[in-house]
């Protein structure tokens, strides 16, 4: 049963109601003798996240995996307000009149998701973030003569692959994988200066699939001589703590925005995001919700620009993309909305000392990670079958191997830490070692 609380103006009224000053006098039948008036030893105050771990009655599995699509705690207002009606039946706005919520509720998506990413414009959301990728790769083949889509090769693997499928019958496209660094886990900038050119379009992910930083400052200044460049993230919550993509001065951010109110659900739904320079906005799929004026001069929500191929001739679409994950996009404007700023940050926060403490852990049973570059909230170390069977049957889940992506990385395993991962998740996991 939810806990509904009230203010001191609710109280005030209900005692009024039933006729009585103050809640003391609802036990005035009760001997005083009989009634305590000390303090009950109960700790707090504490936040949802703790309280729902203090009364869990079930035990969880110890989770230390990411690669894409990530747990971090839901508050309870974001399913409390996703599930009411008027949001959970709506459906595409074809009608902006009477779909005026609906049309509010993608507004501010976009809204938050241009200022997260530092970009000027985003669109009505995307499936999922491997075909928002793909769909930023097909957009900067408009944008110029571009030939070649040059992505690092440590982008997510499904990442690269959908790009594939969408280029395959694409003779005249090239598509070219940079190399990373064996040290460091970020992209080898001597490999990728040899690949760059005018006629190209560069595709980084950052933080990369190893969790590795990038250092975009450097990469940008590589990207200047390419004809289009663009940022992949899969974590959204790194935006709350790393710069902002856009101030790297790239002409598009795509990626996945699950982590904002979106439980990983066995792989899906998922929350595919596509913000670009205000130059591109004519060239994005999908579609992009405004704010005008009636008649009346009141403010109304509409579709500013449709570019899907439902709304005006196919040849003239810039994508088939037919839905934009409505209800998703819903969940992440409630889930920015009730953390701020800050709260986005703090979890982001949480997120990287989590990391560093799992780090420490593992150092201290002879298990260093992989590269050597600062990472987020995710690490790749090595760790044999025979340990990942033992935790396995233990009821943990160490991480996700990678060597069959990565043969160069044998034993290699993908580690991720969030916010809803414990000390005693890390003592369970390293008391295995």
């Amino acid at each position: 049963m939810p806990f509904l609380p009230t203010s001191r103006s609710d109280r005030d009224e209900l005692l009024s109601a039933i006729g009585i000053m103050d809640a003391e006098q609802l036990f005035a039948a009760i001997p005083e003798q009989a009634r305590f008036r000390g303090s009950l030893k109960v700790d707090g105050p504490a936040g949802e996240l703790e309280l729902r771990r203090f009364f869990r009655t079930t035990p969880s599995q110890v989770v230390f995996t990411g690669g894409g699509i990530y747990r971090h705690y839901i508050p309870a207002i974001v399913d409390s307000l996703a599930s009411r009606q008027e949001f959970l039946t709506a459906y595409t706005p074809y009608q902006p009149e009477i779909s005026q919520g609906t049309l509010q509720a993608t507004f501010e998506f976009q809204s938050m998701m241009a200022a997260l990413t530092g970009m000027d414009a985003s669109n009505a959301s995307m499936y999922d973030g491997a075909t928002a990728f793909a769909e930023a790769a097909f957009m900067a083949t408009r944008a110029g003569a571009i030939r070649r889509i040059i992505v690092t090769r440590s982008t997510n693997p499904a990442y690269r692959s959908v790009l594939r499928t969408y280029f395959r019958n694409s003779p005249d496209m090239e598509i070219v994988e940079a190399p990373f660094d064996p040290g460091t886990g970020r992209v080898d900038m001597q490999a990728l200066e040899g690949l760059l050119g005018s006629d190209s379009a560069l595709f980084i992910q950052q933080p990369n699939y190893f969790g590795v930083i990038e250092d975009l400052d450097e990469v940008s200044r590589a990207a200047t001589r390419t004809g289009f460049w663009g940022v992949v993230v899969t974590e959204a919550a790194s935006l709350g703590l790393l710069d902002p993509p856009g101030s790297f001065g790239c002409d598009v951010v795509a990626g996945e925005a699950q982590s904002f109110g979106n439980p990983p659900n066995a792989g899906g739904p998922l929350l595919g995001f596509f913000c670009v320079k205000r130059e591109h906005i004519r060239r994005i799929p999908g579609r992009i919700v405004g704010l005008s004026r009636d008649r009346a001069g009141r403010r109304a929500f509409c579709l500013t620009l449709s570019t899907r191929e439902q709304h005006i001739r196919r040849e003239k679409a810039t994508s088939n993309i037919c839905t934009n994950e409505g209800l998703c996009a819903l969940r992440a404007a409630i889930y920015l909305s009730a953390l701020g700023p800050g709260g986005l940050r703090s979890v982001a926060l949480q997120c990287a000392a989590g990391m560093r403490s799992l780090m420490a852990a593992l150092r201290g049973k002879g298990i260093r990670p992989v590269f050597s570059a600062p990472v987020f909230h995710e690490c790749v170390v090595r760790m044999d079958g025979a340990v990942l069977g033992r935790m396995k049957n233990n009821g943990i889940a160490a991480g996700i191997p990678i060597h069959d992506h990565y043969p160069e990385l044998a034993d290699g395993l993908l580690m991720n830490v969030t916010e809803m991962n414990t000390n005693e998740d890390i003592l369970c996991l390293t008391g295995l070692l």
